[in-house]
């Protein structure tokens, strides 16, 4: 088995993507990795702080049928969590990227089966922060279609972006059309590389009322230690 393989690779508006797999010469275990240009976006090393987004997110949510969006496909860990919930009905995932869509349905990542052919999923490539902005929301068939929780991974931090067009979203006017997109009871949970943000704590109050921020930890070989991502859930 090779230890280094770039599994896929395209140019895109944002620079060059790549999916890439390698064998971790400490643990003796496959990694997936994504690159957008010289940035690492991801990596299946790491991946305790995706999964507790959907779990924490979802546990919040009230029904025992939901309808979910998540915000960024990436390696499909939040997905994929969020499928293990019984209670969710149906699942949109929004990515930009065709590229990482067709990753997923050409299942060159690990469990990408599980996702894809799911019949509750639905993958659907779309620019998250104008669907979030728009009047129709997060289903093309169903314009103006709720849901019960929106899932969101796509930018580093609510300050470290990806991309300086998802700023207006961090705004209590951007937030507040998220959340006209949600229920009674709706939840939004969003995923930050960085400590919880007392500012960004108080403009999520200022919106939905009741905020958690969630200091998710995991061990970190790398450096020796523990490593630590923020969860927020908004209600």
């Amino acid at each position: 088995m090779r230890r280094f393989e770039e599994l896929a690779w395209s140019e895109t508006p944002r620079g060059e993507i790549s999916l890439r797999r390698r064998i971790e010469p400490t643990l003796k275990v496959d990694v997936y990795e994504v690159k957008l240009g010289d940035e690492f976006l991801m990596s299946s090393l790491f991946t305790v702080a995706e999964i507790e987004l959907a779990r924490l997110g979802l546990a919040q949510a009230k029904g025992e049928s939901l309808d979910v969006v998540v915000g960024g496909l990436g390696l499909g860990c939040t997905a994929r969590a969020a499928l293990e919930d019984p209670r969710v009905s149906s699942l949109v995932v929004v990515d930009a990227m065709p590229e990482v869509i067709d990753w997923h349905e050409r299942e060159l990542l690990p469990d990408a089966a599980a996702l894809v052919r799911d019949p509750r999923t639905r993958l659907l490539l779309a620019n998250f922060f104008e669907l979030a902005a728009s009047d129709a929301g997060f289903d093309v068939e169903e314009p103006g279609r709720t849901f019960d929780a929106v899932l969101l991974d796509i930018d580093h931090t609510p300050h470290h972006l990806l991309h300086p067009d998802h700023a207006p979203f961090y705004t209590a006017e951007g937030l507040r059309r998220l959340k006209g997109h949600l229920r009674t009871d709706g939840v939004f949970a969003l995923w930050s590389d960085d400590p919880p943000d007392a500012p960004f704590v108080q403009l999520l109050e200022e919106v939905f009322g009741r905020v958690d921020a969630h200091v998710v930890t995991f061990a970190n070989f790398l450096t020796g230690g523990e490593s630590s991502n923020t969860v927020y859930v908004a209600r």
